[in-house]
């Protein structure tokens, strides 16, 4: 207590100090201004004497956007300090009504006590000693009893103007060894999205809080939720790290108690609770829509485990997982690098981000990957073909490509001949070259026996790295671990690393796939 009334002594003068600095330099400030002022009527004044009169005085110079900007922020710094005041008092004010919860807890339980004990002595010892029995009233009273805390943590999906939203209340209602009501508390939850079990969480979070703050050393809880009770007693593990790091908390609050009990019930065993919960959705319900859409809302990202403005929250279409636009960003960053179409970061949703949706935290240069990449997932690996021309290396399907061929001669197409659909140049569908007119893809084999300088340097690199190349999808492979069985992702072929000799090399952009290691037979 010493320490507390210590900080507010000291609050309380630099508040002061404050005050008389801002009044200090309202002052100056005034001076200053009228000096300049009176400066400037002199210079105003000698000039205009040089000059024939046009009236009896030089008119009064007035500057009222500067008056408005420093009166302006003279009454914000007023208002600042007001406040930080009125937040001190307040909280002043809570801790002493704290404090006097708690002395009325300890007397109550001093008396039930008392009452016990009396009502327990026999008849003859009462006669004898009963007018002088007494107990004094100590600061240890309560700590032997075992209280009884309730909570429940409600989530309901009401309808706010158009939209149907989750709403979610807690409450919480302790008592003693008779049932008698020494504390409640019921409170809305914001950013807490429809997981019941996250709600109920909380509410246990505040349940204990709350005993702490009344100082009780013995408390035994009940909750109604089965998944809550079987996670906190570790017999079922979290499900995400956000519920991981919410069951630490209440581990290390559990802690702080002389005795800390759980207990499962029914649902109506906890009915004061439940009363509380939905009494502190109603007033959410009944709140103006305008301040429950306000931007002072807060909702968790369960990545980063930081509270962010409902704004800046992303919801995933489909699943409707929600993250922070800085989480999700990285996590499409990093798929793209790997070349994977990014999908839900939630632990085994397979939902795909739609890329109108992912534009709110992407940039154009990402978005564009991202169209690629999804591009490159649509079509097909064996129906995938790169523009030869090094300057265009456009991807297309081989049904696009004869789809842009069409205004070449039939006897060419027959024979191979495809057009880009990006440069429009002309290209072999067999050879992967640009178009060899006038000569057969085995002609033009023969006479062009070595390959291009692109194509030697991939083939000296692909050498060097012992990667090998799928004779069906003609992907690049590089083993990182395992055995040398490897079998390709799309189940096309399959192929012996130790056996397979590098022949038709590709184009010489086509992408070298990695495989990670893992033990036995691969999948890539």
């Amino acid at each position: 207590m010493a320490t507390a009334d210590s900080d507010a002594g000291d609050f309380h003068s630099v508040v002061s100090h404050q005050r008389q600095e801002l009044l200090e330099s309202q002052t100056l400030e005034s001076d200053l201004d009228f000096a300049f002022r009176l400066q400037l009527e002199e210079a105003l004044a000698a000039s205009m004497s040089s000059l024939p009169s046009t009236s009896s005085s030089p008119p009064r110079v007035q500057n009222p956007v500067a008056d408005c900007f420093v009166s302006g922020l003279r009454a914000l710094q007023t208002d600042e300090l007001d406040r930080l005041e009125q937040e001190v008092r307040d909280r002043q004010q809570s801790e002493a009504e704290m404090t006097k919860l708690r002395e009325d807890i300890r007397r109550r339980a001093h008396d039930q006590k008392l009452a016990r004990e009396i009502s327990q002595m026999p008849e003859e010892e009462w006669e004898e000693y009963g007018d002088n029995y007494e107990r004094p009233f100590g600061e240890g009273s309560s700590s032997g009893e075992v209280f009884r805390v309730f909570f429940k943590g409600l989530v309901r999906e009401e309808k706010i103007g158009n939209s149907t939203e989750p709403i979610v209340g807690i409450g919480v209602s302790i008592c003693d060894f008779r049932d008698n009501l020494v504390f409640e508390l019921q409170k809305p939850l914001v950013g807490c999205g429809k997981s019941h079990e996250y709600a109920e969480t909380r509410a246990m979070i505040e349940a204990l809080n709350a005993a702490l703050a009344l100082d009780l050393k013995r408390v035994d809880l009940f909750c109604d939720h089965r998944p809550l009770y079987q996670r906190v007693r570790g017999k079922w593990p979290p499900k995400n790290r956000k519920m991981a790091a919410l069951l630490d908390q209440v581990a290390v609050l559990r802690k702080k108690f002389t005795y800390c009990n759980l207990f499962l019930v029914i649902r109506h065993d906890i009915k004061f609770a439940i009363k509380l919960a939905n009494d502190a959705i109603n007033s959410q319900i009944m709140r103006p829509a305008k301040l429950l859409h306000g931007n002072n809302l807060k909702e968790t990202c369960i990545i980063c485990l930081e509270d962010t403005d409902v704004g800046q929250m992303f919801s995933v279409d489909g699943c409707l997982h929600c993250y922070c636009f800085s989480c999700m960003k990285q996590h499409v960053e990093v798929k793209l690098l790997h070349g994977m179409v990014p999908k839900c970061p939630h632990e085994g949703c397979k939902s795909l981000l739609k890329i109108d949706s992912c534009g709110k935290f992407l940039t154009p240069k990402l978005i564009g990957i991202m169209s690629q990449r999804l591009k490159e997932d649509s079509i097909p690996v064996t129906e995938k073909v790169y523009c030869p021309y090094p300057r265009c290396s456009a991807l297309m399907s081989k049904k696009e490509a004869l789809e842009y061929a069409n205004t070449t001669s039939v006897g060419a197409i027959r024979a191979g001949a495809r057009k880009c659909v990006t440069c429009n140049g002309l290209f072999c569908i067999n050879c992967k070259v640009p178009w060899h007119s006038k000569m057969t893809c085995f002609e033009y084999k023969r006479s062009n026996p070595f390959p291009q300088a692109e194509e030697a340097k991939l083939k000296s690199l692909a050498t060097r790295n012992l990667w090998r190349q799928c004779v069906k999808c003609n992907h690049l492979i590089e083993l990182a671990e395992g055995c040398f069985h490897i079998t390709c992702r799309y189940y096309l072929s399959s192929l012996k690393v130790e056996l397979h000799i590098i022949t038709d090399f590709p184009f010489f952009l086509r992408p070298c796939l990695v495989l990670k290691r893992t033990k036995g037979k691969k999948k890539m």
